[in-house]
């Protein structure tokens, strides 16, 4: 499922790409934060409905080094959270960090015209179990914080701290990329930490045996 979403992903920035509509498609596709509040931002054109965009703007990517690196980042932790979760539980994660990103993206600036394009904000949620799943490092609880709370503090406020120095860094703009979309990143990735422990419990739910 992992490399279906990749493989799909690649192929539409490809075909973007080869005939030049990438920003037309970023436009008409991607997430504009100001259309929360103004369906009719848009209107005479041939735009996607504004709640389906968190889905269709993980679809388009700005250049080769965004979609490169995405789709690097979803396959390399995206097969091994698959590997745990199943192909159903992946996908929702997917789809709830896209929105999730995009919602922090609107909180941030929902009077924004400027588009939001790419998957990062979907992969961050996908990380965000793979650095659950397989972090290594011991925890303590701290008080009365149990080891699970600490270790989801450690990472949001890792993750969060590192989104912040990227977006200081880019602040400018990144050449094509643009400016990075840090709000989406995290609110990707903290839906991930809410979400890897009921997909867990969801995937391996005790199911009734016969007994003959």
């Amino acid at each position: 499922m992992t490399n279906g979403i990749a493989a799909i992903s690649f192929a539409v920035f490809l075909i973007l790409y080869l005939t030049g509509h990438i920003d037309n498609a970023a436009v008409l596709g991607g997430f504009i934060p100001a259309r929360v509040g103004d369906a009719d931002l848009l209107a005479g054109l041939a735009a996607v409905t504004w709640w389906l965009t968190p889905l269709t703007c993980t679809l388009i990517h700005a250049g080769w080094l965004h979609v490169g690196f995405n789709m690097l980042m979803l396959v390399f932790c995206g097969r091994h959270v698959e590997h745990v979760l199943g192909k159903g539980p992946t996908l929702l994660l997917y789809g709830v960090g896209a929105y999730a990103a995009c919602g922090a993206q609107w909180l941030i600036d929902p009077g924004s015209t400027g588009p939001m394009v790419g998957a990062s904000g979907a992969i961050s949620a996908v990380v965000a179990t793979y650095a659950l799943l397989y972090s290594q490092r011991q925890v303590r609880r701290i008080g009365p914080f149990s080891a699970n709370v600490v270790r989801l503090a450690w990472l949001a406020g890792g993750w969060i701290a590192l989104q912040l120095m990227i977006g200081f860094a880019t602040a400018g703009g990144m050449g094509d990329l643009g400016q990075i979309a840090v709000a989406a990143h995290i609110g990707g990735f903290l839906a991930g930490l809410a979400l890897t422990r009921p997909l867990l419990r969801w995937r391996f739910r005790k199911r009734p045996r016969a007994v003959n």
